[in-house]
């Protein structure tokens, strides 16, 4: 078995197309399709399901040898990482999965990479929570963003590193409109006219927890699993909504929104996500000492310190 034919095989779980996936790899569509029985071969399993001779997935033998694969190339990229850095300095693409909640931040993070390593890449992904562990377990993701009470964090495969704490906040586009509100209270917000991040997503999931908490029922009026979209509707309406004060921090090339923190306080961790391994590759060890040195906190309470009302 050769490194190649694990890139083919990763390839195609990728393009999830044999044509795609031969030319990604400037191979022919028979040539890939041969490399990939020669392991099926070697390994006396099926990997693929195939019908009318077109790609239809992977079986759960076939997905077992993914993810070995993907970690055998993992470790090959990392094996090349160590012989370059010494003599070029870091280089190779970083790979992080965000919950979207947390993308103001993420600027911060590869600015300050970049700064250090210019020839360092950086790949975003926007991810829900579970997608984002899932892919740091299949070899897919380098680090993700994320929430840190998420309890898929305890059985023993990651490490964090909490990064941020989160304030959620009620928003609304114009001062006056938060004026209005006397009580910057979750009882008062339930009252509004509210534009709400989706039941499944994980910053959404936690302004649910807390109402209950208080015995509080939201009734939101419209509902998205697009940060775009609800800040569209919050900026050219009269809706309000409650998000992490991270978010705000996405609007500083436009005009402000503004926001004061609800009480009581509802407060959340997020932060670094890596593979818990016996050592991480010279990238991903430099780049976590570089976001580790970040006052990330200072940065987004002083932008939401600008934006609350008198």
């Amino acid at each position: 078995m050769f490194i190649r034919q694990l890139q083919y095989l990763v390839a195609l779980a990728e393009e999830q197309h044999f044509g795609r996936a031969a030319q990604a790899c400037h191979v022919s569509q028979p040539a890939l399709s041969g490399a990939i029985r020669s392991i099926e071969e070697e390994l006396g399993i099926v990997i693929v399901q195939r019908g009318a001779r077109r790609f239809q997935g992977f079986t759960a033998d076939g997905e077992r040898v993914l993810t070995w694969a993907r970690r055998v190339l993992d470790g090959c990229n990392q094996l090349r990482q160590q012989a370059r850095s010494a003599d070029q300095g870091l280089e190779g693409t970083l790979r992080m999965g965000v919950v979207p909640s947390a993308l103001a931040l993420a600027p911060l993070l590869t600015q300050r990479c970049l700064q250090a390593w210019p020839r360092v890449r950086h790949t975003l992904y926007t991810q829900a929570s579970e997608d984002i562990l899932r892919g740091l377990a299949d070899y897919q993701l380098d680090v993700g963003l994320t929430y840190m009470d998420d309890p898929r964090l305890a059985d023993g495969k990651f490490e964090v590193m909490p990064l941020f704490r989160e304030r959620y906040v009620l928003m609304a586009s114009r001062r006056v409109q938060l004026e209005a509100v006397p009580q910057s209270t979750w009882a008062a917000a339930a009252h509004l006219p509210l534009c709400l991040l989706t039941p499944n997503m994980q910053c959404r999931a936690g302004i649910d927890t807390q109402c209950q908490a208080l015995g509080i029922g939201l009734a939101p009026q419209v509902e998205t699993d697009s940060l775009t979209a609800l800040v569209a509707h919050v900026r050219h309406s009269a809706f309000y909504s409650i998000v992490p004060h991270s978010v705000l921090c996405l609007q500083v090339l436009e005009e402000p929104l503004y926001a004061r923190v609800l009480q009581p306080v509802l407060e959340r961790d997020i932060g670094l996500v890596v593979r818990k391994e016996l050592a991480h590759g010279p990238l991903l060890e430099a780049a976590l000492g570089s976001f580790a040195s970040l006052d990330v906190q200072g940065w987004a309470d002083r932008y939401l310190a600008g934006l609350q009302p008198g």
